[in-house]
């Protein structure tokens, strides 16, 4: 039902920006959370970020804010990720989730909270 793919990823020179994408469909976008994360071979998925389809409330990861900015346009039911000043370490499979706000709220925004996932998309930063 729910359906989420992500574009956008690439090969990126070291201090260089990317932006990814996110489209949506197949559930009510205001009573839902988008957020991205990325994997690393070898590695845990870790979380960057989410927005709030309903009020458009933003949260990020410490280690990353400053540097990666989510943003929505809820009518294209769309939600993008810039990332900026990017570094080799940033390489990684960066996927978007959706989830039911109500229940990110409850349950914290671990990757494991979270229900839907697309397929991903490859960022590659060459130093």
């Amino acid at each position: 039902e729910v359906q989420l793919v992500e574009s956008g990823g690439g090969l990126v020179q070291a201090g260089g920006s990317l932006r990814l994408s996110c489209v949506a469909s197949g559930f009510t976008w205001e009573d839902y959370a988008i957020g991205w994360f990325r994997q690393a071979p070898g590695k845990e998925r870790e979380g960057i970020a989410y927005i709030s389809g309903g009020d458009g409330r933003t949260r990020y990861s410490e280690f990353l804010r400053g540097r990666f900015t989510i943003s929505s346009d809820n009518a294209k039911n769309t939600v993008w990720l810039h990332m900026n000043s990017l570094k080799p370490e940033d390489t990684a499979v960066y996927s978007c989730a959706a989830e039911e706000y109500t229940t990110v709220q409850r349950m914290g925004a671990m990757p494991n909270i979270f229900g839907s996932w697309g397929r991903g998309t490859q960022v590659t930063v060459s130093s």
